[in-house]
Formats: C-alpha cells, sequence, structure tokens
C-alpha cells in the first residue's frame, strides 16, 4: 500500500509552470561537436547496443530507448506513468557514470525515436539541463573535419583496391607493387586518423558509478500518461468521434496497427480503437537526415490527420520510448500544449483483457 501510495503522489507531481507547452531543446551537429570531451556534458545514445558498437560518440554512454521502459511479464508498469520506478531508475543512471550537474545530449543514428525516449525518461525524472542532438551521429559525422578526411583517404584506398586487381589481371608486378605501397600508405594515414574521429567504433566502457539523485519533488509527469488516463480518452473519442477533445496517435507500422505483427511478450495484436495513424517516419527528415522535417512540413502531416491543437493528444508505440515519444517532441516544437506520451503504449494495452482493441 505504501508504494501504491507513493506512485499516486508521484503522478501528481505536474512540471513547473516554467516548462508548460515547452518545446524539447534541440542542438544542432556543428554546435555539439565542440562538446564533445566537456566534463559538464554527457552524450547518451538510445541505439541499441549493435549501433553503438558500430558507430558512437566518443565518451559517450549507451541507453537503448526500448529498455528505458519497464514492465512485467503480464505489462504492468508498477510506477507508471514513470517508464521506470525512481530507484531503479536512479541505480541504472548511477551506473553509467552520469551526473545530476550535466547537460545530457540524447541522440541516436539520426532518425529521432530513439533519442527522444532517452530525452522522455531524464525530463520525467526532472533532469534539469537535457537537449536533443538533431541529426545524431550522422550529423557529427558530417562536420567533422577528421571524419572528412578519413573518408576521402577510404575511398582513395577502395579505387587504388580496384587498380591492383587490375594491375593483377594484366600480370604487371611493378604496377602492382607501386600500387600496394601506395595502399598501405593510405591506411597508415587513416589509422593515425582514428583516434581523432568524433564518431568511433567499440564497446561501451565500464563507467565509474555516480551519485546522481532522483529528487521526487522534480519528477515531471506533464509529458507522460498511464492506461487509466488514456482508457478516459478512448471512452470521449468512442462517444463523440472528431469532436472530441482528445486525439489519440498510433506511431507503428501498419503489420503492428492491423495486429498482423505481434511483439512475443504481448498477448493482443492490433490499435486502440479510435487512435489516429501517423507513422513516425512523417516526421523524420531522411533527405537532411535530422531527427525533424522542418515546422511546415510536419505541421501539413497533422493536419492531414485531424490532430487539433485544442486537443489532449496521446501518442504510443511498443514502449513509448521511441517512436511515440518522437511524435510527441515534434507536437511539442510546433507548439502542442496538452501532448502525452503513453509510457506503456502496446506493451501495456495489448496485455490488459479488459482493454478493447481493434484490428
Amino acid at each position: 500500500m505504501k508504494r501504491v501510495a507513493s506512485v499516486v503522489l508521484m503522478s501528481s507531481v505536474l512540471a513547473v509552470s516554467s516548462l508548460y507547452g515547452a518545446p524539447i531543446q534541440l542542438i544542432e551537429p556543428a554546435e555539439a561537436l565542440k562538446l564533445i570531451g566537456n566534463k559538464d556534458v554527457i552524450f547518451v545514445s538510445g541505439d541499441d547496443p549493435d549501433i553503438y558498437t558500430n558507430n558512437h560518440i566518443k565518451g559517450s554512454v549507451e541507453m537503448y530507448a526500448h529498455h528505458l521502459h519497464h514492465s512485467d511479464l503480464m505489462g504492468n508498469m508498477h510506477c507508471a506513468p514513470l517508464y521506470n520506478c525512481p530507484k531503479e531508475a536512479q541505480e541504472y543512471i548511477r551506473s553509467k557514470g552520469i551526473r545530476n550537474d550535466q547537460t545530457i545530449i540524447a541522440y541516436d543514428n539520426y532518425r529521432g525515436p530513439n533519442a527522444t525516449g532517452v530525452y522522455s525518461f531524464f525530463e520525467s525524472f526532472g533532469h534539469k539541463n537535457i537537449k536533443l542532438l538533431n541529426g545524431g551521429f550522422d550529423g557529427i559525422k558530417q562536420v567533422d573535419q577528421y571524419q572528412q578526411q578519413y573518408d576521402a583517404l577510404r575511398k582513395e584506398k577502395k579505387a587504388i583496391k580496384d587498380q591492383i586487381k587490375e594491375a593483377k589481371k594484366a600480370n604487371n608486378a611493378a604496377e602492382v607493387t607501386k600500387l600496394e605501397a601506395t595502399e598501405k600508405s593510405l591506411t597508415s594515414k587513416m589509422e593515425a586518423l582514428m583516434p581523432k574521429l568524433a564518431i568511433q567504433p567499440g564497446e561501451e566502457p565500464k563507467h565509474t558509478p555516480s551519485n546522481y539523485v532522483i529528487d521526487q519533488k522534480a519528477i515531471n509527469t506533464k509529458y507522460i500518461a498511464d492506461k487509466h488516463e488514456v482508457k478516459k480518452a478512448v471512452d470521449d473519442i468512442m462517444k463523440n468521434g472528431d469532436k472530441s477533445k482528445f486525439a489519440v496517435i498510433d506511431t507503428r507500422g501498419m503489420e503492428e496497427i492491423i495486429g498482423e505483427k505481434k511483439m512475443d511478450n504481448v498477448a493482443r495484436g492490433g490499435h486502440i480503437p479510435g487512435a489516429k495513424f501517423i507513422e513516425w517516419k512523417n516526421i523524420t527528415d531522411e533527405e537532411k537526415t535530422r531527427s525533424f522535417k522542418p515546422n511546415a512540413q510536419m505541421q501539413k502531416v497533422f493536419d492531414k490527420a485531424g490532430v487539433r491543437k485544442d486537443q489532449t493528444i496521446y501518442a504510443y508505440c511498443q514502449v513509448g520510448a521511441g517512436r511515440g515519444s518522437h511524435i510527441i517532441s515534434a507536437l511539442r516544437n510546433l507548439g502542442y500544449q496538452n501532448v502525452k506520451v503513453f509510457t506503456g503504449s502496446w506493451d501495456t494495452w495489448g496485455n490488459d483483457m479488459n482493454l478493447p482493441i481493434r484490428r
């Protein structure tokens, strides 16, 4: 009972007035590049461990967005609407060596969902300084002069390799020797540049645990919601249709929406009744490799779906921290004020047999 009371108390805590309707804070790659190595800044990757191992910002930590959501085998979140209970979240953050006084820069490859998941997680636990890298590590690669030099050398080396193959076919031993010497020289230059690159390969190193503290009074539930709040919105949508003061957005792909693709840990496939379908990919700027399209383009997406600024809007995906948080972040940056990530998302809804679904 004490735990339940604690959860209720935490859920009633609202964001301070200065955060009301606030957009998420974006940082562009050129500015972020200057902060790599700054001890007062910590870059946090929201991508999965495999992506981190292949490409990560030097000195960053890995906190896969999908693993920030914690539920039991039945999809129950014991401290909803929070992604995790404060005690467990605090221990996890400490294990990454993150300090309260650091600015957190959340990032992913560039697409946005995993970075927004990290952003939403830390915001809900009241971390003061958070930014999202618009363009992720791909954006950093584009502005890193050492990366540009490295890529030019790699391109040159590939051309030399092709020439070596041709020389071998022609049995031109002298030319092969000459080209192989050039290839060796290029390899040496690339190896010398490797430590200077802002984006590095390799597994996450072990961190010295910090003494990070989650302040219960700073917990911010303004932009997150649990299944009970979403169910009330669904009831209103079923009653009032497009005139409802609520909207629910399903940000997943069509296979998930129609229930054809079902996750192993969820009892049912399908979608929430009355949900509007706006796949997260409509928000990412693939052409410019940025996490968000220009505001005018994003606004057209939401206008077409009939999502209004006078509504309270909930977005969901599989676990909330990801595609759902991406859509909510876009809405916030467009000036929508009453927007929330359904942190339980389909993991919770699909496992609760008392909640309605559609296929």
